[in-house]
């Protein structure tokens, strides 16, 4: 896989794509992606892992942004409470694999006088409805948004130039907080960074992905966790939004490359897949079973979270 394809797959959006050609051909590149520090990490956030993943092969240098200062504005805890699950968090990604990145901590380069400046420059020029607006998707009660919500998507901005990156991965959820990075980066004196956009997958029961509403599989689960987990999740015979196909194309084959569905030979016997695509038309035209397809799902889940697990429970 050459490291555009490498980049942009399993993406949603560019921007922008001629932007992104030129970086990749740099000698140097660099890219990061923040994450609030608020709980368990699960297979939301491990789509913008992957995706850090695919972005070291093609020779990005990563960074990320622990954003402990970020998770306090948006009502995540104290920050006592909410350093102790930095850490946590930190040691999940090591154990997915992202190791050689450099992990910052958002409070330790936050709270110079040069960043807050750069703050206060972009808050003279970015409307409150624009601010609001930016946070929609990513903001906890946004129908009664505090000013440090506001504060909040400002600070995502200055992250970009201070970490001294050339593009920002994140969420789709993230885009309106990018263009706003575009639109003003450069009026403090940074270029505008390319954005890579990617999915937001469904909980398991096909709703919004939330760890309150217990539709997630942590990356630190068990084994058997995951196993009854997946035989719970929601398998309609339609591939639109479907959570299990999702934890297919997004987890299981960026990762291993293939999947095989294990029947009795009653029933067809074994079948490999090694694109993603020839899997979902397969389950599409009901030559799978919902019950096969989620079995699959569990034991290669179960095989790429096993290092985690370990790595983690085991300190």
């Amino acid at each position: 896989m050459d490291p555009y394809e490498l980049v942009t797959r399993n993406t949603v959006e560019v921007v922008t794509d001629e932007e992104l050609r030129a970086l990749i051909d740099r000698p140097v590149k660099r890219v990061y992606t923040g994450y609030e520090p608020s709980g368990e990490i699960h297979l939301g956030h491990m789509v913008t892992v992957n995706k850090l993943m695919d972005l070291q092969k093609a020779g990005f240098h990563v960074t990320v942004l622990i954003a402990d200062l970020h998770a306090f504005l948006n009502r995540k805890g104290t920050m006592e409470e909410i350093r102790e699950i930095a850490e946590y968090n930190r040691r999940c990604f090591e154990g997915l694999g992202l190791v050689g990145a450099d992990y910052v901590l958002g409070s330790d380069v936050q709270l110079t006088p040069e960043y807050e400046l750069s703050v206060l420059k972009l808050s003279q020029a970015i409307t409150l409805n624009r601010a609001k607006r930016s946070m929609d998707e990513v903001g906890r009660q946004m129908e009664n948004p505090t000013v440090s919500q506001m504060v909040y998507p400002i600070m995502q901005m200055v992250d970009i130039a201070t970490l001294k990156v050339d593009a920002a991965l994140g969420g789709i959820d993230q885009r309106k907080i990018h263009m706003l990075a575009r639109e003003h980066l450069p009026s403090i004196g940074y270029p505008a960074p390319v954005c890579i956009h990617t999915p937001i997958i469904s909980g398991l029961d096909g709703k919004k992905m939330s760890s309150s509403a217990g539709n997630v599989i942590s990356v630190a689960d068990s084994g058997e966790d995951i196993r009854q987990k997946m035989k719970k999740a929601f398998c309609p015979p339609e591939v639109e939004n479907n959570p299990v196909l999702q934890i297919l194309q997004y987890h299981v084959f960026p990762r291993a490359g293939a999947v095989t569905i294990r029947r009795p030979a009653k029933f067809g016997g074994d079948r490999e897949f090694t694109v993603y695509e020839d899997l979902e038309r397969a389950y599409a035209a009901g030559e799978i079973h919902a019950l096969d397809l989620k079995s699959a799902a569990a034991d290669h889940l179960i095989d790429i979270l096993a290092p985690v697990y370990d790595y983690v429970c085991s300190r």
